[in-house]
């Protein structure tokens, strides 16, 4: 299984980040190359709520990745599992999911850390050491996307 994480500390609350990254509706105001939200059920980070995120690729088409929550932790953790079944992700992943965790820094700051757990599937696998660098590159986006959208200090812009 290829695991890459991206930690950064950023100048707000770990409560302020949380809001912002709990909520699906928020990802395409962080979340790299993310357009739009759909069919969220659930409360945000509830376990077993869903979603599909709508992203652009490079040439403009729409993909749509189905995610679902099965576990979060008391403002501090949350994961996110791509439903892969009858899609065109299971043709080269066996599974993936994003985990986000949030820790107390100093002077109010936050420690934020995402890891991207993703399993390939039959010769996908001689792809690792790219997918690898290109899921860590997402990673750093999506950090610089936090820190772009929750200011110094905590409160959402």
């Amino acid at each position: 299984m290829a695991v890459v994480a991206r930690s950064r500390v950023i100048g707000a609350s770990a409560r302020a980040v949380w809001e912002l990254v709990v909520d699906p509706h928020n990802l395409p105001r962080w979340w790299p190359d993310a357009d739009r939200v759909e069919g969220v059920e659930g409360e945000p980070g509830a376990r077993h709520s869903r979603f599909t995120l709508v992203m652009s690729t490079s040439g403009g088409r729409p993909v749509r990745a189905d995610y679902r929550c099965p576990e979060q932790g008391a403002g501090r953790r949350l994961v996110w599992e791509q439903q892969l079944e009858d899609t065109p992700f299971a043709g080269f992943l066996r599974s993936a999911a994003i985990e986000i965790r949030l820790d107390d820094a100093a002077g109010g700051t936050s420690t934020v850390t995402i890891e991207a757990r993703r399993r390939l599937r039959g010769l996908s696998r001689l792809g690792s050491p790219m997918m690898r660098r290109a899921t860590g590159r997402t990673l750093e986006r999506a950090l610089d996307g936090i820190e772009g959208v929750v200011p110094a200090g905590g409160g959402r812009r």
